[in-house]
């Protein structure tokens, strides 16, 4: 449960300045510290790296902790005897923490990795296994318990028991650092006993080291096995080199690396499959593999060429992006020719192997950046095979539709009275869309949604017509949007149903680029105000990915009259809000229109009563609860189910 008011630690007190610290002096701090501030780095570190590759990186963070130059160091008082007042050690120890920070962190694409985040060059052991001497039981709960915590909450805890420093000065020098909440981190390193003469065992002590040999065969082994690969690697570049048909039909591609039947059978053109025009009006199934190939440039055997070849090999300068959960290999086979066509400024290809959507894009007049996109589309079904994202263009979106699709609009999802703006289809191409992306930095005055009409009377098990509502995430599959109960939703298709999404819409954009394959929101409960001002909303939207995990849930409060929602919680990778466990339970803290403040929490599904307790206690049967509360205050709910078992707050 989140507060809408929470409560700041002053800036420290302490007769904090900043120093400016020679070269010499940083050398000489970390020569007589060194040990010290090896140990902090091993015990920030995430304990997942390992023992030997910790003790590596340690080391290797504090001999790069050194400055090039004259620096200015922030002087954080350490409390310690010998150490206080010594800018010199506060620099270092600031740059060992900093950088052991990021090494924690996870890589993420496209960025860059740091250097910290990489295994460590220097120093260097072969043929030994270095790790520190083993502790007792203690010092392993210890290190267990470390573990569970972010690196940010595990310095805290460090800096706490072994620089015996005050939360003022942890808060400010994990500030310094670059840590994302430094209140948070002390608060979560609550959570750790405080048994700090622990940290000073010979279990974490990164200097006093015992060796042992590595595996003496399996390195015998990999020799025998580099040498192998040297002799290959010759071969193989004197048989590239050789005249013959070469890789230059394959455009961007990279070049070829086997000759193999199977996969040079996956590769040609004229072996790709094709849906008649009215396969999908008697196929058992309505898929995307029913769908019919259209585009004008289907007979484009040097097109289709090398968007098969570069979906095999993608070379360097092929931009390559796919939804997470997505494998980015080649085609095991045959894939099936969905479209070939000029899209506004590009040559597009989209292709479809059971699993996959993969988009290849190259410009008109040239190979040279060239882009291929994947995304999951397996077991889609009719409801989720309706359209594919052509291409992309100054902000607006260009969709290949379902054979299906009878007619396509644009409508604004955040004014449900708004009139939709027809589109036109062409060959199942629409005209362009302006797409949500397309939204100012940080504000969110309209999110445009596509809203097709089908024609089900030939697809198996439908008749009649029906809507679907579908929104631009990012990927090439648009991400469909219900409305209702979890499992049992409906579809966008009334002027209620487009009402209650209208005040969540730009909620969206935090689940862009995660694979989301739909997103339903279902109006929970409805809460009376204690100030009389009418009932507030609850609402729990659920994003479905399409590698079924990664769900995301948010739980939102509207009072009356208000326009959006405000999220109030949120919680991944839970059953929550689904078809599996449709229940839910969320609080708030509400200020009234006569300044008094209250905690309001609400229960969907079978929720029998609700407790509060922390900073906020009370209690109430049934699947509401109201209670006085302070400004800042935080509780933690619990709720009964009518069924017998109990219910925590999201996200709590």
């Amino acid at each position: 449960m989140q507060s809408q008011d929470v409560a700041q630690r002053p800036a420290p007190s302490s007769a904090s300045s900043d120093a400016v610290v020679d070269v010499e002096q940083a050398e000489a701090a970390l020569v007589e510290h060194y040990p010290r501030l090896v140990r902090l780095a091993y015990l920030i570190l995430p304990p997942g790296l390992g023992r030997r590759r910790r003790v590596l990186t340690a080391h290797a963070l504090v001999q790069r902790a050194l400055p090039r130059n004259r620096t200015t160091s922030p002087l954080i008082p350490a409390q310690s005897a010998g150490r206080g007042g010594d800018p010199g050690y506060a620099l270092v120890r600031l740059r060992v923490v900093r950088t052991a920070l990021e090494a924690a962190r996870p890589l993420r694409r496209p960025a860059l990795p740091r250097r910290s985040q990489l295994p460590p060059l220097l120093p260097r052991v072969r043929g030994l296994v270095l790790y520190p001497r083993s502790g007792g039981a203690d010092e392993l709960a210890l290190d267990q318990e470390l573990s569970e915590l972010s690196a940010p909450a595990r310095a805290a805890h460090v800096l706490r028991g072994l620089e015996r420093m005050s939360d003022d000065e942890v808060a400010e020098l994990l500030d310094a650092a670059g840590a994302p909440d430094p209140e948070d981190a002390l608060l979560e390193a609550g959570e750790v006993p405080a048994r700090y003469r622990l940290l000073s065992s010979p279990e974490f002590d990164a200097c006093s080291l015992q060796a042992r040999p590595t595996d003496l065969l399996r390195r015998r082994q990999h020799g025998r096995a580099t040498l192998v690969a040297g002799a290959a690697l010759v071969v193989c570049g004197a048989l590239l080199g050789l005249p013959g048909d070469g890789w230059g039909p394959d455009g961007p591609a990279a070049p070829a690396y086997a000759r193999n039947p199977a996969a040079e059978a996956a590769l040609d053109p004229g072996r790709l499959t094709r849906a008649g025009a009215d396969d999908w009006r008697t196929a058992a199934r309505a898929d995307l593999s029913v769908w019919p190939v259209r585009g004008d440039l289907t007979g484009d055997r040097e097109l289709l060429r090398r968007a098969l070849a570069v979906w095999a090999r993608p070379g360097e300068a092929v931009s390559v992006s796919a939804t997470p959960g997505t494998a980015t290999g080649g085609p095991s086979g045959p894939a099936r020719l969905l479209y070939a066509g000029n899209v506004d400024n590009a040559r597009v290809v989209i292709l479809f192997d059971g699993l996959r959507v993969v988009r290849y894009a190259e410009p008109r007049d040239d190979t040279r950046g060239a882009a291929l996109d994947f995304a999951r589309a397996d077991g889609d079904g009719l409801s989720g095979a309706d359209a594919v994202v052509l291409g992309r263009a100054d902000g607006n979106v260009r969709y290949l539709t379902a054979p299906w699709v009878t007619s396509a609009a644009q409508r604004d999802l955040t004014d449900a009275g708004a009139e939709p703006t027809a589109l036109s289809l062409a060959d199942g191409v629409t005209s362009p869309l302006a797409g949500p992306a397309a939204q100012a930095p940080g504000g969110c005055a309209s999110w445009n949604v596509l809203a097709l009409t089908e024609d089900a009377n030939g697809a198996p098990g439908n008749g009649g017509s029906l809507t679907r509502v579908l929104t631009d995430l990012g990927e090439l599959v648009p991400a469909r949007l219900t409305t209702g109960r979890p499992g049992d939703p409906g579809d966008l298709s009334g002027a209620e149903a487009l009402a209650d999404w209208a005040p969540y819409a730009c909620s969206l954009g935090a689940v862009r680029g995660q694979g989301v394959r739909s997103v339903n929101a279902w109006e929970f409960a409805a809460q009376p105000l204690p100030d009389g001002t009418g009932a507030g909303s609850w609402v729990c939207t659920r994003a479905e990915t399409w590698r079924g995990e990664g769900a995301r849930v948010t739980a939102q409060f509207r009072t009356p009259g208000g326009t959006v929602g405000a999220v109030t919680a949120r919680a991944e990778d839970v059953r929550a809000c689904g078809e599996r466990d449709p229940r839910v339970l969320a609080g708030v803290l509400w200020k009234s229109s006569g300044g008094h403040w209250y905690l309001l929490a609400a229960g969907g599904g079978d929720v029998a009563s609700i407790a509060a307790s922390g900073g906020v206690t009370g209690s109430a049967e049934g699947g509401l609860l109201t209670a006085a509360a302070e400004q800042g205050a935080r509780a933690e709910l619990k709720g009964t189910l009518e069924g017998g078992g109990t219910i925590t707050g999201l996200g709590g």
